[in-house]
């Protein structure tokens, strides 16, 4: 047996109080009827009153009470097989973990803000499937398309600088990556959220951005990080990052290639300067605007059956039969 909500079982208190009140009420009446009268002069005052009935009515509330506590936790048993489709679009994040993105232009820095923007992200998400793939100088797939969110935040929490030995940016690497995390075989309604400060080492990016095209997904891309630059901090030393000339290295970010991308595609470009990414803004009015959601999965549950209809039945018949038992004997 199950139950819908137990927190109605502290509605239970009434029931010894409702005893307490009644055995109070019988009582307080008793004196006051031994106050104006003897014992054997009232059953001549009231011959008709019956205390049995009385009492007989007081166990009748007290019941339809219970009744209708147990009701209210609504006690489920049985079982039915219920069909149930799970609708949405299919969507993979393509998170730069270069060492760029230790860059503390977005405070706290570039990557940790993408982390905690897409932790507000999947909780949103509308039964849509999610993946991760990671990428710097190599790209990986982290998270497969999963419509399990904890998983996903699961491996989201292992995202770090350190994940990736080859380092640099290769945008096109990550979009191969992201592409050919998708099944093939499934709809058209696919989006890959690209999040890096856009230094690609690799030159492939806008190639990349064509064969997703050809697969029919869209690329929404965030540039995050400023124009200005900023060094990048090394964890080694404490220090920045420097080059061969001993010059400390800054990292910029380069819009226009991540510009290109989105617009390749038909997907869109966002810029995450003070560390707001707007990810909502592009998954309600880009993703879901754009895509539509199709049928990712169907399965079969177990439904319980609500039985509370049962009790709150008999809560009412005892109620009825309360109202229609008399305090008077019959002749």
């Amino acid at each position: 047996m199950k139950f819908g909500d137990l927190t109605y079982l502290l509605l239970l208190w009434a029931v010894p109080a409702l005893i307490l009140f009644y055995i109070f009420a019988f009582r307080r009446r008793d004196r006051f009827m031994r106050l104006f009268c003897e014992e054997g002069l009232i059953k001549r005052v009231m011959p008709n009153i019956s205390r049995s009935r009385q009492k007989l009515k007081a166990v009748l509330i007290i019941f339809a009470v219970i009744f209708v506590v147990i009701a209210l936790i609504r006690p489920r048993w049985g079982y039915e097989w219920e069909e149930v489709k799970q609708r949405g679009v299919e969507i993979v994040v393509a998170l730069d973990v270069s060492n760029s993105m230790l860059a503390e232009d977005v405070p706290p820095n570039r990557l940790r803000r993408a982390r905690m923007e897409l932790e507000d992200l999947l909780k949103i998400l509308k039964g849509d499937r999610i993946g991760l793939v990671a990428f710097a100088g190599d790209s990986f797939l982290q998270c497969p398309l999963t419509l399990d969110y904890g998983a996903f935040m699961m491996f989201l929490d292992y995202i770090d600088t350190d994940l990736i030995e080859v380092q640099g940016t290769s945008l096109g690497k990550a979009i191969n990556s992201s592409i050919k995390a998708f099944d093939p075989k499934s709809g058209k309604s696919k989006a890959i959220i690209l999040i890096t400060d856009g230094e690609d080492n690799s030159g492939e990016a806008l190639k990349a951005a064509e064969e997703a095209k050809k697969a029919g997904i869209k690329i929404f891309a965030i540039g995050i990080g400023s124009e200005e630059g900023s060094p990048i901090p090394d964890k080694k030393t404490g220090g920045f990052k420097k080059d061969s000339n001993n010059e400390i290295i800054m990292t910029k970010l380069d819009e226009p290639t991540l510009v290109q991308i989105a617009l390749i595609t038909g997907g869109g470009y966002a810029r995450s300067v003070t560390g707001d990414m707007d990810l909502e803004k592009i998954y309600t009015e880009g993703i879901k605007k754009e895509l539509k959601d199709e049928e990712l999965m169907t399965d079969k549950r177990k439904r319980y059956v609500e039985r509370f209809q049962i009790f709150a039945g008999l809560a009412l018949l005892l109620v009825v039969l309360e109202s229609l038992i008399s305090d008077k004997r019959t002749a």
